[in-house]
């Protein structure tokens, strides 16, 4: 689970704040260190799912404003998806709306 939601952040992360005339957002940029795969490694086996939720919703939070909000297209969907990542409550439930937060994250690159 560690990779995938590395991933979600890293992607995020890029639709907020990369732009062309930049080098590219990578997994060792410092902007990184919070959302790294080891940070969320400890999360997923303390089975905090209030903190990886919380570290989630910034980096989409993030990205939400980079798309102009809710008011778009893509960010009513990408809404739609961090409510389901977020309304999750057990480890287990966290799975399927976080492999479609990054599977949509990484087509809207």
């Amino acid at each position: 689970m560690e990779l995938p939601l590395e991933t979600v952040a890293l992607f995020a992360l890029k639709l907020a704040y990369e732009t062309e005339d930049k080098s590219p957002i990578l997994r060792d940029d410092p902007i990184m260190s919070d959302y790294e795969r080891e940070v969320f490694g400890l999360l997923v086996r303390r089975g905090d799912v209030d903190e990886i939720q919380s570290r989630v919703a910034h980096c989409v939070g993030l990205a939400m404003e980079a798309l102009g909000g809710i008011d778009t297209p893509l960010g009513l969907e990408l809404h739609k998806l961090a409510v389901d990542f977020s309304n999750a409550r057990t480890m287990e439930r966290l799975d399927a709306p976080l492999m479609a937060l990054k599977d949509y994250l990484k087509d809207i690159q």
